[in-house]
């Protein structure tokens, strides 16, 4: 097979895209504006998992849920093939009240999704409160497998280059011919954007309807001798994730400020004042490290994953807001099979480019 394809972004939604391809036997270059996956990718949780299945449209959460058991196999193969360990492991999640008891019940009964009514204090000591268990969630370290993916790409002979910023889309009728870059012209035979949050800015005119937007997320970084608890943590939207070596994730805001990337101590204060009250003996324990980064924002959390309106070779795998690690793989899946035109496994209507 001679197809050239270009993909333009180099988060795990990039990455992930380009795996697949290489292994349909497609010859893939990734071109990346800065450095290979140190945006949204890095900067978030790793929680492989909704937070709330039940809080979302079924178009995210067959997404995420048919990615999310795509993960063990994946994770594993990486593992064995570049010798990273991304460090997935089933950690599960834990739903702290309050929480829509009926919804949460209904929605993982009729999909035989696990989920047990438990009593918080078994896991929490001193917490005396009824709670969710979901055994069957997941996390990776962001960081470790993004060096995975990075190296499988280049194992499988994908072209990466970074520092390469997309200015121009040149076009001849319905076909993209080239993209006009900050290190010269580079053309293909297939284009794919998978450039989270910058997508539409990248697009210009030609996003058309397409809705993505930076939404900055702040998170803060807590180190322990041990890991205080195993599972993930969630209240309301408030989240916990446990690290192997004692480093515990806190989370999230969501911030509606354009590409500003500060950080600010009113959400540092917010997180930690939160987790106090979880943790009422966390009272001297400070963050190790805060950062920030930018979620793609779409409507109802919904990515777009399709062939463009108007140019036969031009395709979108953006917008997956809070999931794009978690539905990286099912979305590489369903690119690969929007360019060949072959069935899909999971109906696609919700994620066409509008």
């Amino acid at each position: 097979m001679n197809t050239d394809i270009l993909i333009v972004g180099g988060g795990a939604v990039g990455l992930t895209s380009a795996i697949t391809l290489l292994e349909a036997g497609y010859r893939v270059t990734l071109l990346e504006r800065g450095s290979l996956g140190q945006e949204a990718s890095w900067a978030g949780g790793g929680i492989m998992s909704p937070l709330c299945s039940w809080d979302y449209q079924d178009a995210v959460t067959r997404l995420a849920h048919r990615s999310m058991a795509m993960f063990p196999g994946t994770a594993e193969s990486l593992h064995q093939s570049t010798g990273i360990d991304p460090e997935y492991q089933r950690s599960g999640m834990l739903v702290l009240p309050p929480f829509d008891t009926d919804a949460a019940l209904n929605w993982c009964g009729q999909r035989q999704f696990p989920v047990q009514t438990v009593n918080v204090a078994d896991y929490l000591p001193g917490q005396d409160s009824l709670g969710l268990l979901l055994p069957e969630v997941a996390q990776v370290r962001n960081p470790r497998l993004l060096r995975a993916l990075r190296k499988r790409v280049e194992m499988l002979g994908g072209v990466i280059l970074e520092q390469h910023e997309v200015l121009n889309f040149l076009h001849h009728d319905s076909r993209i011919s080239a993209l006009q870059t900050t290190r010269g012209e580079f053309s293909a035979d297939v284009y794919v954007i998978t450039a989270g949050a910058w997508s539409k800015q990248l697009l210009g005119e030609h996003a058309l309807q397409l809705n993505v937007k930076p939404i900055r997320g702040q998170i803060l970084l807590l180190k322990f001798n041990a890991p205080p608890f195993q599972n993930i943590l969630l209240k309301k939207d408030l989240y916990l994730i446990p690290r192997r070596d004692g480093h515990v994730l806190l989370g999230s805001t969501l911030e509606d400020v354009g590409f500003d990337k500060s950080i600010t101590q009113i959400a540092r204060d917010s997180l930690l004042g939160r987790v106090r009250e979880i943790f009422p003996a966390w009272k001297n324990v400070e963050p190790i490290k805060h950062w920030a980064g930018f979620r793609p924002g779409s409507p109802d959390n919904i990515p777009t994953i399709a062939r463009h309106p108007h140019f036969a070779n031009l395709y979108a795998n953006t917008g997956h807001f809070r999931y794009g690690v978690t539905m990286s793989l099912a979305s590489a899946e369903l690119l690969r099979n929007e360019i060949e035109n072959r069935p899909q496994p999971i109906p696609v209507e919700e994620y066409r480019w509008r």
